[in-house]
C-alpha cells in the first residue's frame, strides 16, 4: 500500500462486492443492501462528540443519489463488517471524508494509506477520535463525564 495514495488502499481480499443506495448512520458507518458496513482504514467521531453531526451530514451529502459499491474485506473485533465504499466515479468514501477534515486515516488498520489526505490540525480538532486511536480511552471517560454532567445540570435547571 502506497501511503497517501488512497488508490493502493487495497485492505484484503475482496470477499464479497454489495452495490446500492447507502442509508449513512454516522461518518464512517453506513448501510449498503442492508448490511451495516465500518468505512476501511479512517476513524470518524461518534455522532454525539464534536463534528460528529458534521460528518455524518458530509457523508449523506457524498452518497445521496449515488449507488455505492461496498469491497467487503474483512470484520473487525467488535463483529462489524468492514468494507471499502465507492462511488460510482471511483471516489473511495473514506478518503473523501478525510480531506475534508472529518475523519483521521487510522494507520492501524489502513497501513497509513489515507494518511497525506489529512488536513492541517485534523488531529487537534478531531480530538477525541485521535485519542481512541492512541488508547487513551481515560479521555474518552473524562468527556462523557463532563457531558453526562452537563446534561445533568439541564435536566435540574428545568425543574
Amino acid at each position: 500500500m502506497g501511503e497517501g495514495d488512497p488508490s493502493a488502499c487495497a485492505p484484503g481480499p475482496v470477499r464479497k462486492i454489495l452495490k446500492g443506495k447507502a442509508w449513512v448512520i454516522d461518518g464512517d458507518t453506513i448501510d449498503v443492501a442492508g448490511v451495516r458496513l465500518r468505512l476501511f482504514g479512517i476513524d470518524a467521531p461518534e455522532l454525539d462528540h464534536p463534528h460528529g453531526l458534521n460528518a455524518k451530514r458530509a457523508m449523506m451529502r457524498l452518497c445521496k443519489g449515488q449507488i455505492v459499491s461496498a469491497e467487503v474485506v474483512d470484520e473487525d473485533a467488535h463483529g462489524r463488517t468492514v468494507a471499502r465504499c465507492l462511488l460510482p466515479d471511483g471516489r473511495d468514501l473514506s478518503a473523501e471524508l478525510v480531506k475534508q477534515g472529518l475523519a483521521l486515516d487510522w494507520p492501524k488498520f489502513s497501513g497509513g494509506c489515507y494518511a497525506a489526505l489529512e488536513v492541517a490540525d485534523v488531529r487537534r480538532k478531531l480530538w477525541l477520535a485521535a485519542a481512541r486511536q492512541k488508547g487513551h480511552m481515560h479521555v474518552w471517560a473524562q468527556f462523557e463525564a463532563r457531558k453526562g454532567a452537563r446534561a445533568s445540570e439541564a435536566g435540574g435547571a428545568k425543574s
